[in-house]
């Protein structure tokens, strides 16, 4: 696997286990249909340091969170909801975990960014300004 320079410069991020063993089997499920965001979703999950669904810390962007972050590239702030592809509607703020900013967003903290690509392959500056946890985690 080669390792860009953005790639050696990403921050840490953060998941929770049962979290990143799921999306790294959809992922490789969805391979096929949207091979960039799974390749860039699975080298995440594998680099991220596991949680349990108790511990994790609530300023981390997780499945079905809310995120306020700031898309440099495009210039905007954006708040969204990260959700399974069922259950995305972009008019309704909630993004696909299988986008490009959706898989960028994952494991990030309140405070960091991301260098990341976008579906064109131009890298973006992703800025995480807040995080909210509106659906109880089971312990």
């Amino acid at each position: 696997m080669s390792t860009t320079k953005s790639a050696a410069t990403r921050p840490q991020i953060h998941m929770i286990e049962e979290e990143a063993d799921n999306l790294s089997d959809l992922a490789l499920t969805m391979q096929s249909r949207f091979p960039q965001v799974s390749e860039l979703l699975i080298r995440e999950t594998s680099r991220a340091k596991l949680h349990t669904a108790a511990s994790i810390p609530p300023d981390v962007v997780t499945m079905q969170s809310f995120v306020e972050f700031v898309d440099e590239g495009a210039g905007t702030r954006r708040t969204v909801q990260l959700v399974f592809p069922p259950d995305a509607d972009i008019s309704a703020g909630r993004i696909s975990i299988l986008t490009p900013v959706g898989a960028g967003l994952i494991g990030l903290r309140e405070g960091q960014s991301i260098l990341w690509p976008d579906r064109e392959g131009h890298e973006r500056k992703l800025v995480i300004v807040k995080v909210e946890q509106r659906v109880m985690r089971a312990a």
